[in-house]
Parts: structure tokens; C-alpha cells; sequence
């Protein structure tokens, strides 16, 4: 077997390119940095995509596992349940590398432009008056405490792209991770780069918003360690593969704390109803290629740490929480969209919409049934492209009228009509509607819930299907809603001579909508790897409802044929 570092490389290059970039924002400007950024995490996708190509399905898997001192072993891991999860991830990063050039270009001149008000004292100054300027080839001569405006912005520009690398490398991490330790520092890796791009590159209060976001998600990360090193004690070894072994030997009355810390823990993460508070103000805050980030993105992994950690770790500890967890996510369905429906600015109908969109998640998380997982796995890609879709919405509309307030907007739709083409296909994939990939996810996840509930003639799961179809409907009403409010009526007299942005705005959100409509039509590539990795995950499992028309595969039987494992620095 070759030995290889697909994955080694894909983590780790945006980590320790990130220096080069910032030194060649500051000497060859935001251009090259932008393409240097494309390039580095398009090469992280490449190898990705590389190492995905061994799968084969079941529980298949491609691993690098390196020794890692007295906590086992350092291991990359990609599979049927971490393949989703890392493509979008990395998919993401990728396109919204370009989206950030027109767009952070923009904030931070203005950013300059307020500092620059600010240092002088008289409005007729040697300067002159300094105007707003979106475009990305022109730069001022303008002055702030001896810095001109071209060398504030390669400099910001080139600590955002360095920020930008380091978040990806923590979030593709957390998913990629064998072990639990492992997993506890890419999770709070992610955390750090992600306060500072909203500290240094938000709006509003952001500093005391970004301090909100930290503690917030901080705390939750701390309450999931203690829960992780119960694991590890109680396992012998902190190895996914020795916890899994060894979960029958961890004491009833401990189990229950560890698996309470871990569904605490990442709540806060995925913003579940009651430790939701800190996300509308961090999402609607951070510069928009960020919120689309953290949205689509971030909070979702604390969805398949959820998957990973409890339910396929902690064998049969799963069924009798799973109803709590279902219950847990209708609430957080019905609030997020109810919140949604109030709103007047756009980030944060958005934000709250990301809150209901992780109540379908743990909605299926919860279904006790291997087909409602599979949709809910699957609702965190379609997810992750409809809502960033929707964020660079936002911040088109930011660029081009310099305000985000809808009842400010109208009938934007003749004037910027492929901005709002492509804003209708991420409008469909969170409504859930076909051809999208939205369609696909809902429907599995659904029919798991209510499969659920017939089989095991649960009353309360069968309302609660009733209820969350109901919470379908108010999706589509917030976000019709807001789609009329800003692209249909009579269009203010001020925007009657905008037009689209550029088309490093517009070819990055024709991109992932083009994948969404793709996995809508034929989302194979996606469903099967993840299907068989859920029913094997609980083959074992009768407490677990499995697909009707799936035979489990014994994974004593297949173990050593099916996986494949490169083992690379000595590791075993």
C-alpha cells in the first residue's frame, strides 16, 4: 500500500501558508493575495477529493494516523460520515476566498475612511474629502497616522486572508479528527481566528459582540471537554477506535453526565433553543464572507460531533435520549423561524433562520432512525450552500446600496436581476424545494421521523412530525417574505441606477448554486456514502430503526477488507 498525506496536507497547508500570505498582501497587494488564498485552499479541496476516491462504502474509510505521546495517536480520518462535512467545509473556504476580495476591500476602506474622519479636526484639510469607493483597482493617497490608505488596506487584507486560513484549517480539522484531545484543539482552534475576524472586521459593537461570541462558544467547549475526558478515563485511551471498544465499560450514572456534557456542550454550538443567545448578534455583526462562514459552516460541526462523539462512540446510549433530542429540535425549528419572521435586517433574519435550519438537524439527530439521521447530515450540506448563498445575497445588496434594512429596499430584482436568480435557487434550498439539494435532505429526514414513530407506534414522535412539517411551512413564509421585501414593490428612488456587483460576487454564488441544483438532481455522491456509514453505524443496534430495504453488513466479517488505512510517521 503507498503511504500518503492527502489529508496531512489539506489540514495543515492553510495553517503555515497563512505568514506568506500576509507578507504578500503587504508587498504585492490584495490581488495576489486573494489568488494565493484561492489557490492554497483549492489544493486542500483537490486532496480531499483525493482521498475520497478509496472509499468504497459501508464503513470504509481512508486514514493517516501518526503516534501522539500519552494521548494515543494523531489521526486524519475521512469517511461516509465525515465526507459531507469536510467537502462543504472546504468547499466554502474555497469560493468565498473570491467573494472576499470586492467585499472586504470595501468594509475595510471604510474602515479607513471612519479612522480618517476621525484624526482630523477641520473638514478642509490637504487631503480633501475622502469618498467611498467599491470598486477594487482604485486606491487613494489619503493618510492615517503616517499609514496611506493603500498600505492600511494590503495590511488589513492580508491579516484577514491569514485569520481567514487558520478558521479553515480549525474546522476541517474538527471533522477529520480520530481522537478526542485531537478534536478538543481543532474545535477551540476554529474558536480563536473566527474572534478576531469579527473583533477586527464586524460592525456595530463589534468587539463586545466578538467577547459574547468567545465566552459563549468557550464555555460550551469547556463543559464538552469534561464530558470528552470522562470518555477517555473511563475508555482506557482517547483513540476514536479504543472509546468505541471500550464504551460498555464506562458506569451507568457516568454515562449519563458524559453524554448530558456533550449534548450541552455542542448545543451551544449549534445554537439550539436556550443556548442560542450569542448567534444572531455574532452572525449579523461579522463581516458578511465570515457570517457566511460561521452560519453555513461553524455551527454545524457541533452536529456531527453530536453523530460522532455520542451516537456512534457511546454504543447504545443513543435511543433512550433520542426523543429529548427530537423535541429539543422542533422547539429550536419553530423559535429560530418565528424570530426570523420579525426581523427587518437581513443578516439577522439570516441568523435566526441558521438557529431553525439546526433545529431540522437535531429534529433528525433525534429520530431514532437511521434514515432520519442520514437526512440530517445531509440537511447540514444543503444548508451550508442555501445559506451561503443568502449571506453573499446580503452582502451584494451591502455593497450595492450601502444598507441592509428591508423595509429601505424594494424591487431591487430589475436592477440587479442575476443576483436575485441566484438568491431565489439558496431561497429554494432552505425552503427545501426541488430541484435543490434542500428537497433531498427534507425528505429523508422527515420520512426517518415519521418511519420512527409509526414502527414503534410513538404518539409523540408522530406529532412531532406534524409540528415540524407545520415549521416547513414557516420557513418558506420568512424567507418569501424577505425575498419579496428586498427584490419586488417599487424600488427607492436612490437605487434606481445600481446594478449587479462585480463578478467575483456574482460567479461565486452562481457556483454553489449550481452544486445545489446538481445534488438536488443527482445527489448519489453524497446520500450513499453517508446511508451506508449510518446503517452500519448501528447494525448492531436493534433499538435503532434501520433502513426497511437495507440487510446490515456485519462489520466483524468486513472489517479488515473494507478499510482502508494509510498509516504514516509510525503511527499504527
Amino acid at each position: 500500500m503507498t503511504e500518503s498525506y492527502y489529508l496531512l496536507i489539506a489540514t495543515f497547508l492553510p495553517l503555515l501558508l497563512s505568514p506568506v500570505v500576509y507578507v504578500i498582501a503587504k508587498k504585492r497587494g490584495a490581488n495576489s493575495a486573494t489568488w494565493l488564498s484561492f489557490g492554497i485552499l483549492a489544493i486542500s479541496t483537490m486532496l480531499l477529493f483525493m482521498a475520497s476516491f478509496s472509499l468504497q462504502g459501508g464503513r470504509t474509510a481512508y486514514i493517516e494516523s501518526y503516534t501522539w505521546s500519552q494521548f494515543g495517536n494523531f489521526g486524519l480520518r475521512i469517511d461516509g460520515l465525515s465526507l459531507p462535512f469536510a467537502m462543504i467545509i472546504n468547499i466554502l473556504c474555497t469560493v468565498l476566498t473570491l467573494y472576499s476580495k470586492p467585499y472586504m476591500l470595501h468594509k475595510i476602506k471604510e474602515s479607513f475612511k471612519e479612522n480618517f474622519n476621525k484624526g482630523e479636526n477641520n473638514s478642509d484639510s490637504e487631503s480633501g474629502l475622502y469618498k467611498s469607493n467599491t470598486g477594487v483597482n482604485e486606491m487613494k493617497t489619503l493618510t492615517v497616522s503616517g499609514v496611506n490608505e493603500e498600505q492600511y488596506t494590503n495590511q488589513q487584507m492580508g491579516l484577514y486572508f491569514a485569520l481567514y486560513l487558520t478558521f479553515s484549517m480549525g474546522m476541517l480539522g474538527t471533522v477529520l479528527a480520530t481522537n478526542l484531545i485531537e478534536f478538543y484543539v481543532f474545535f477551540e482552534l476554529m474558536l480563536v481566528p473566527s474572534f478576531f475576524l469579527v473583533a477586527f472586521y464586524g460592525y456595530g459593537e463589534r468587539k463586545r459582540i466578538a467577547l459574547m461570541f468567545f465566552f459563549w462558544t468557550h464555555a460550551g467547549a469547556v463543559v464538552m471537554l469534561l464530558g470528552l475526558l470522562a470518555m477517555g478515563f473511563f475508555a482506557g485511551g482517547f483513540d476514536y477506535d479504543t472509546v468505541r471498544e471500550n464504551a460498555s465499560k464506562i458506569p451507568d450514572q457516568w454515562l449519563v453526565l458524559i453524554v448530558f456534557a456533550l449534548v450541552i456542550g455542542l448545543g451551544v454550538k449549534l445554537a439550539a433553543f436556550l443556548l442560542h443567545i450569542w448567534l444572531p448578534y455574532a452572525h449579523s455583526e461579522a463581516p458578511t464572507p465570515v457570517s457566511a462562514l460561521l452560519s453555513p459552516a461553524m455551527i454545524g460541526i457541533g452536529a456531527y460531533a453530536l453523530i460522532r462523539l455520542w451516537l456512534e462512540l457511546l454504543v447504545g446510549s443513543y435511543s433512550q435520549y433520542s426523543i429529548y433530542i427530537n423535541l429539543w429540535g422542533l422547539a429550536t425549528m419553530i423559535y429560530g423561524g418565528a424570530m426570523a419572521m420579525m426581523q427587518d435586517d437581513i443578516k439577522r433574519v439570516l441568523a435566526y433562520s441558521s438557529i431553525s435550519q439546526m433545529g431540522y438537524i437535531l429534529f433528525g439527530i433525534g429520530s431514532d432512525s437511521t434514515l432520519g439521521i442520514t437526512g440530517a447530515t445531509l440537511m447540514y450540506v444543503s444548508h451550508g450552500l442555501g445559506k451561503a448563498i443568502l449571506f453573499m445575497m446580503a452582502g451584494a445588496i451591502i455593497l450595492q446600496t450601502g444598507t441592509r434594512t428591508m423595509s429601505k429596499l424594494g424591487g431591487l430584482a430589475g436592477r440587479m436581476p442575476y443576483t436575485a436568480v441566484i438568491a431565489m435557487i439558496g431561497a429554494l434550498t432552505i425552503m427545501g424545494i426541488p430541484p435543490t439539494s434542500g428537497f433531498m435532505a427534507e425528505w429523508i429526514l422527515f420520512n426517518g421521523v415519521l418511519q420512527s414513530g409509526i414502527a414503534n407506534s410513538d404518539t409523540l414522535r408522530i406529532v412531532a412530525f406534524g409540528l415540524g412539517i407545520l415549521a416547513t411551512v414557516l420557513t418558506a413564509a420568512y424567507i418569501l417574505w424577505m425575498y419579496k421585501r428586498i427584490f419586488f414593490g417599487k424600488i427607492p428612488e436612490q437605487y434606481t441606477k445600481i446594478k449587479d456587483p462585480n463578478r467575483y460576487v456574482i460567479v461565486t454564488m452562481a457556483a454553489l448554486a449550481a452544486i445545489t441544483l446538481i445534488l438536488g438532481v443527482y445527489p448519489n455522491p453524497l446520500l450513499n456514502p453517508v446511508a451506508d456509514y449510518i446503517q452500519d453505524m448501528f447494525s448492531n443496534d436493534s433499538t435503532v430503526l434501520q433502513f426497511s430495504n437495507v440487510k446490515p453488513v456485519s462489520l466483524e466479517s468486513q472489517n479488515d477488507q473494507n478499510k482502508l488505512v494509510a498509516v504514516v510517521g509510525g503511527g499504527s
